[in-house]
């Protein structure tokens, strides 16, 4: 029986996505908010950037750089952890890949599209039951009006939950969740297409070396140290706001204390003064109140 690799590895999608372009092409036109008319032809990979890194995460973001034959470039990201520092890298990554296309004094007109796709092993927006995010600049008033540009698309795969359709995007989706659970894949999948059928070989345990496979078992030592070191500081800085909460309960508690007894000892001189025929307006003037 053939056993299989989870895809959302480092080693593994990098080996799916980052070294065949046909397969990515295939990926991204599922994947991404593309018009008929605007789905990708091909592919030519680019060289990562280097970006400032999320303070303790370092092994839980792959990604894969590309651009298509009209300039278009697509970053594709594989998240393992989230965290509210990931949407502003995502942006910054995108926005730079845009600015970096015009070198000094040449025509804005140049500038084309980039398309950022981040694949969210985790939830970032538990109130929303969609999977699938998807953001460009719009008029607020008018959401017709689009700045074209920059488009960024999440995908939450906790979420997503198969409908038995074979539509391109769910059986991709499908390939990224259940691919590797307990060693095994939908292997039915592979009769969808060359590219799902490459995709699955590409993902079997017996296409790696020993050494690559030592390289898997260590990504995931490094991605649960990092989750962990990530829930503990998490716990760390609720206890500190719990104390923070705490004491200035506390500290509220005791003025409030003290402004109601003020207000309750006015209240009695008040009635006592009235009851002594001293007229309330008067009263009122002496207490202060």
């Amino acid at each position: 029986m053939k056993r299989y690799l989870d895809p959302k590895n480092d080693l593994v999608f990098k080996r799916i996505f980052g070294q065949h372009p046909n397969v990515l092409r295939a990926f991204l036109n599922a994947l991404l908010p593309l018009e008929q008319h605007e789905r990708i032809d091909s592919l030519e990979y680019l060289t990562p950037e280097q970006t400032p890194e999320i303070p303790v995460i370092k092994h839980t973001i792959v990604d894969v750089r590309c651009r298509d034959v009209s300039g278009r470039q697509f970053i594709v990201e594989m998240q393992m952890q989230w965290t509210t520092a990931f949407l502003q890298r995502v942006l910054f990554n995108a926005s730079r890949a845009y600015v970096h296309q015009l070198d000094r004094g040449e025509e804005y007109e140049l500038l084309q599209p980039v398309y950022g796709l981040s694949l969210l092993n985790d939830v970032y927006a538990p109130d929303h039951k969609g999977f699938y995010h998807h953001y460009k600049i719009v008029a607020v008033e008018e959401p017709d009006l689009e700045i074209k540009g920059l488009q960024l698309v999440f995908v939450e795969l906790p979420k997503f939950e198969a409908r038995g359709t074979d539509q391109a995007r769910e059986l991709w989706l499908r390939f990224l969740s259940e691919t590797g659970k307990n060693e095994k894949a939908p292997v039915e999948i592979g009769e969808q297409g060359e590219e799902f059928r490459q995709a699955l070989s590409l993902a079997e345990e017996a296409a790696y070396t020993r050494e690559e496979l030592h390289a898997y078992d260590r990504y995931w030592d490094a991605v649960s140290t990092e989750k962990t070191l990530i829930a503990g500081k998490f716990r760390e800085g609720l206890a500190e706001g719990q104390a923070l909460g705490l004491r200035k309960g506390r500290a509220e508690g005791r003025a409030l204390g003290r402004a109601e007894g003020r207000a309750e000892a006015l209240a009695q001189a008040l009635a006592s003064m009235v009851a002594s025929g001293v007229p309330e307006a008067e009263a009122r003037r002496m207490l202060g109140i």
